[in-house]
C-alpha cells in the first residue's frame, strides 16, 4: 500500500503542483480519493478566463484574509505558474486588507503576520530551502 500511496502523491504533485498534507495521509488508505481530488483541482485551477497563476494568488490572498495556515501553501503553485515576488506581495496585501472585512474575521494586524509568512515561504522556496512551517499531523497513519 505504501507504493500505491506514493504513486497517488506523485500523481497529485504532477496535477496540482503540490501534494496537500492531508492527502499525504489520506493516500495511505484511499489513494484513489487523492487522485480524483487532483483531477478536480486541475480542472478548477486550469488556465481559463483567469490564469492558474492568478487563481493560486487569489487563493493565497484568501488564506491570508482568513489566517488559514494551510491555505498559504498555494503560493508554491503560484510561483511555479510564474508569479513574481511583486505579484505575491500585492496578493497578500489585498488579503491583509480583506481580513478587516471578513465578518468575525481575524483583522488586519493578524493577517499581516500571515502575509509575512507567505513572503517567507516564497523566499525559502525560491532558494531551494525547507519551507514547510506546520507541525506534522498528530494522527498521521505512519506517513511522517
Amino acid at each position: 500500500m505504501a507504493d500505491r500511496a506514493q504513486q497517488a502523491n506523485e500523481y497529485m504533485k504532477a496535477k496540482m503542483g503540490f501534494t496537500p498534507r492531508m492527502f499525504q495521509v489520506i493516500n495511505t488508505v484511499a489513494p484513489e480519493s487523492g487522485e480524483r481530488f487532483a483531477d478536480y483541482y486541475a480542472t478548477v485551477w486550469a488556465d481559463g478566463a483567469l490564469s492558474k497563476k492568478v487563481k493560486e494568488l487569489m487563493f493565497t490572498a484568501i488564506g491570508v484574509s482568513y489566517c488559514s495556515p494551510r491555505c498559504l501553501i498555494h503560493v508554491i503553485p503560484a510561483i511555479e505558474a510564474g508569479a513574481t515576488d511583486g505579484e505575491i506581495f500585492e496578493a497578500v496585501s489585498v488579503g491583509t486588507v480583506a481580513a478587516g472585512f471578513v465578518p468575525g474575521g481575524p483583522g488586519i494586524p493578524y493577517a499581516f503576520e500571515y502575509a509575512l509568512k507567505v513572503l517567507g515561504i516564497a523566499a525559502s522556496f525560491r532558494k531551494g530551502e525547507k519551507w514547510e512551517y506546520l507541525e506534522p499531523p498528530k494522527y498521521n497513519h505512519g506517513v511522517y
